[in-house]
């Protein structure tokens, strides 16, 4: 039995181990005053809204945790889990509580064609804007993508993406969605980039420098809107609202989004009826030019080399350009547009004129790049429109 100062120092140890114990998970050593979360990629109070007291929406019983496993240089491969949970508890019992989970997703694109388009087309569309600085990915205010360095691909090839989705758990009284608030899509890209720095160092691939996140963030280059007349995205010739009856054409909400030569997307959601009750916007379509290389490289192998107008197998309709693939909700074609490979894309809900829609698309955005066609003409497509 130990006695004295011996004692005495060991019954400390304990206790600071034991204070300590709760931020152990979270992959902090328990006396720098900070828990650490994501691989230790992300600080306390370290700036983005949800590292610090403003995340939680309510004031009692507050908690921030972790959960999750670093990359390794075996398995390439890493997730994280960061949940932010609080309540605030009334005079009359009530309770209203909190909870926003943040995954960010350390590896390749999924393996099968119609979930890779998906996957992909589900960071570059809606609200994305690229990220600053050159990075090559998206990001918006509460998800977001980053395709990591060449030295980062995975044996066979196939690029590394880092990914990041948050989600806000409703309230089961709750008329609308609630969006998940992460303090802005500057704050979005910060944590992104700091969990690729630190994804990227567990396996084995970091470079000299560290990514940065330094210049402004872009914005969308307009709000989403209704409009009476026109093309949907400003786009001529996509008219959405005449093939759908006149209760839901009232509703159509256009986005457009980035429009330069790397990236151009115009989404197109049916806004939710509160009297239907409908809590969130439907997805109608999501279109996608992309041509950053990195961006587009994690298409490589979709479409397997196949002709767009190479019936059957899944392939899109005759008189496409390039080589293409299309299943139940998306489609994608690969060509040579002003002297640069470049991939369009669309997915969403399938409709009747889901191909006229991309046809349309993808020849405006071809137009304005300066190339030729990638889509036949409407007669071609056996459409008097």
């Amino acid at each position: 039995m130990r006695t004295g100062r011996g004692a005495a120092a060991g019954g400390l140890v304990l206790a600071l181990l034991a204070s300590g114990a709760g931020t152990w998970a979270t992959d902090t050593w328990p006396f720098d005053g900070r828990d650490r979360y994501c691989w230790g990629a992300w600080e306390q109070d370290s700036g983005p809204g949800i590292l610090g007291d403003e995340a939680f929406g309510g004031d009692d019983g507050r908690s921030r945790t972790a959960t999750g496993s670093a990359p390794t240089a075996d398995t390439r491969r890493g997730e994280c889990r960061l949940t932010v949970s609080s309540h605030d508890r009334y005079g009359d019992g009530d309770e209203k509580r909190q909870r926003t989970t943040v995954t960010v997703k350390y590896g390749p694109a999924p393996a099968s064609v119609g979930d890779r388009v998906g996957w992909l087309g589900g960071y570059l569309g809606d609200r994305a804007m690229p990220l600053p600085d050159g990075l090559p990915g998206v990001a918006d205010g509460h998800h977001g993508l980053l395709v990591l360095p060449k030295r980062c691909d995975t044996r066979d090839g196939r690029p590394t993406a880092v990914t990041l989705d948050a989600r806000e758990q409703a309230e089961a009284d709750a008329v609308l969605a609630r969006v998940p608030d992460l303090g802005g899509s500057r704050a979005v890209a910060e944590l992104l980039v700091a969990a690729a720095n630190k994804g990227m160092e567990s396996a084995g691939c970091a470079g000299a420098e560290p990514l940065l996140v330094s210049g402004p963030v872009p914005t969308l280059p307009e709000r989403a809107e209704t409009f009476a007349r026109g093309g949907a995205c400003r786009i001529p010739g996509l008219d959405i609202e005449g093939d759908l009856d006149k209760e839901t054409a009232l509703r159509v909400q256009y986005q457009v989004g980035a429009v330069n030569d790397e990236l151009q997307s115009c989404s197109v959601r049916i806004g939710r009826s509160l009297r239907l009750g409908e809590r969130s916007d439907q997805q109608l379509f999501d279109a996608v030019m992309v041509r950053e290389p990195r961006l587009t490289a994690l298409l490589d192998g979709a479409d397997d080399g196949r002709a767009s107008g190479r019936p059957p197998g899944g392939t899109l309709g005759k008189g496409w350009r390039g080589t293409g693939v299309s299943g139940k909700g998306y489609a994608l074609v690969r060509a040579g547009c002003a002297g640069r490979p470049t991939a369009f894309l669309t997915f969403g809900t399938s409709t009747g004129s889901a191909d006229e829609y991309f046809a349309t698309f993808s020849n405006a955005v071809a137009r304005r790049l300066g190339c030729a066609p990638v889509a036949p003409g409407a007669d071609d497509r056996g459409s008097g429109r």
